[in-house]
């Protein structure tokens, strides 16, 4: 008879939920098992495919630390190196056999004892559920008068429709973030003509990115230390970086360098003051491309500075009044960040979902806990965002804390363990307080960092070290400990 009561259950087979399996089970934490809605782990990286779709940090910080990965043919991985590494170190960590795909979680509900869950392959439930689905998950994909009827092809960048022939074709592509910054290069040399609509022009600037040769790769394996070592330099230079995150006049220095990348790219100078940002950079989400400029440049290419106020019949109308006939809309326009999926399915003990609680703010202590939702974790929860440094990093950090309480529970027979609601307000009054001298909140721009409230629940403003210090320790003195009851009760 298949098992569906476990101690703990994951939710997503993406980075954040392998790596929270790995964790688990490493320490000694058997009874669990991964629900993945789709046929294939992977996450974001399974379902980003999309021309020219690569990590933007350093492949070497682009890792779990646990799991290194001397192979990397690029100083920036592409997406297929990335799943592969993913199932890899599943397959070598053991928790590949822990999956059950094609799992669609539904609902959760917190029933006072255990985690009730609704799917589409029935009920399960658990004392402890970890939630990684994280924020690059659901498309956005802007509600624009006209576009349900729109005879062309669309989809979405995180969507894309490998069937559909690109050549000789006019397309319209809506938004200018860091996927079109990848994609758009790739599919300028196929296009009969390219409209881009840029509500705002992005910072971009050079990508230090070059084939790893097979030497270097091969002393990589050879010598660990070397790997370490290349590892702490790019975290080192990150973290240069990040610095100028909190003190933002270091970043009007590094302008510098995306001003003069774009004027040797650029020498129409309509084009350059239609791509000149007018914030400070690291307000949004800082890109990186050698070749999306000069593929701008290309006759065939039209650069509208502006939003998109409709489309009527294959016509796409520009904010600004333009008209662009065309035959396909990509939409390179982001994810639902802020207003994850998970946080309309998860509820309390009384009903109450997260959406209810946070009414459009995400709060959550040490990104990672919700007061009123006992033996939840989130991973790559609200408030942990940086701009410069490795996703894993911040994923590390909530493991430790994770791993601590999931074991701490389980060994001691706890009943629920809950953040108190007073360290979780203290966490995020801090957390707030700090946020208005960084670019984020001084930078001059609007991103997806602030939510439909105008509040900054995407950010970290401290250091990398005080993000792993702060998040990463369990302390039970924040929380509220349910009644102990026996452990072999399990």
């Amino acid at each position: 008879m298949e098992q569906r009561h476990f101690a703990v259950l994951v939710v997503g087979a993406g980075a954040s939920g392998l790596g929270a399996a790995i964790r688990l089970g490493q320490a000694g934490v058997d009874d669990l098992a991964v629900l993945e809605k789709a046929d294939a782990l992977g996450g974001t990286w399974r379902d980003n495919t999309y021309p020219g779709c690569a990590c933007d940090v350093p492949s070497a910080l682009y890792s779990y630390s646990f799991a290194p990965n001397p192979g990397w043919t690029r100083a920036f991985a592409g997406q297929a190196e990335i799943r592969a590494y993913l199932a890899d170190t599943a397959s070598r960590f053991g928790v590949t056999s822990k999956i059950r795909y094609g799992i669609e979680v539904t609902r959760a509900q917190w029933t006072g004892s255990v985690w009730e869950l609704e799917t589409t392959r029935g009920p399960y439930t658990a004392r402890i559920l970890v939630a990684g689905t994280g924020p690059w998950h659901e498309p956005l994909i802007p509600d624009l008068p006209g576009l349900a009827d729109f005879p062309g092809e669309v989809f979405h960048s995180a969507r894309w429709n490998h069937d559909y022939d690109l050549a000789g074709k006019r397309v319209a592509v809506i938004g200018t973030g860091a996927s079109a910054v990848q994609f758009v290069p790739r599919i300028v040399p196929e296009v009969g003509r390219l409209h881009l609509f840029q509500r705002t022009a992005q910072w971009v600037l050079p990508k230090p990115d070059h084939p790893v040769p097979g030497v270097e790769r091969f002393l990589l394996r050879r010598f660990p230390a070397l790997q370490r070592a290349l590892r702490g330099a790019e975290y080192g230079a990150m973290e240069t970086l990040g610095f100028g995150f909190r003190h933002p006049w270091l970043l009007r220095q590094v302008q510098k360098i995306g001003l003069a990348h774009l004027r040797l790219a650029v020498r129409d100078p309509a084009l350059r003051r239609a791509l000149t940002p007018d914030y400070t950079l690291g307000c949004k989400r800082l890109l990186m491309s050698n070749t999306y400029y000069p593929s701008l440049t290309r006759s065939h290419v039209d650069v509208h500075p502006t939003a998109v106020r409709s489309v009527s019949g294959s016509r796409v109308i520009g904010a600004d009044g333009s008209v662009s006939e065309v035959d396909a809309i990509i939409f390179g326009t982001g994810f639902h960040i802020l207003d994850m999926p998970v946080s309309s399915r998860v509820f309390d003990a009384d009903g109450r979902s997260l959406d209810d609680h946070w009414k459009g703010s995400p709060q959550a202590y040490a990104g990672t806990t919700v007061a009123g939702f006992p033996n939840l974790y989130l991973l790559l929860g609200p408030s942990l965002g940086t701009g410069h440094s490795s996703a894993f990093m911040i994923l590390e950090a909530q493991l430790r804390h994770t791993v601590s309480a999931v074991t701490r529970t389980l060994g001691s027979g706890w009943g629920s363990v809950s953040v108190r609601a007073s360290a979780q307000e203290a966490f995020n009054a801090e957390v707030q307080a700090a946020l208005p001298g960084t670019v984020y909140q001084s930078g001059g721009c609007s991103s997806y960092y602030t939510d439909v409230n105008g509040r900054n629940s995407f950010s970290w403003p401290f250091s990398t070290g005080r993000l792993r210090s702060r998040v990463g320790s369990f302390d039970e003195s924040d929380y509220e400990i349910g009644r102990v009851h026996a452990v072999s009760g399990d």
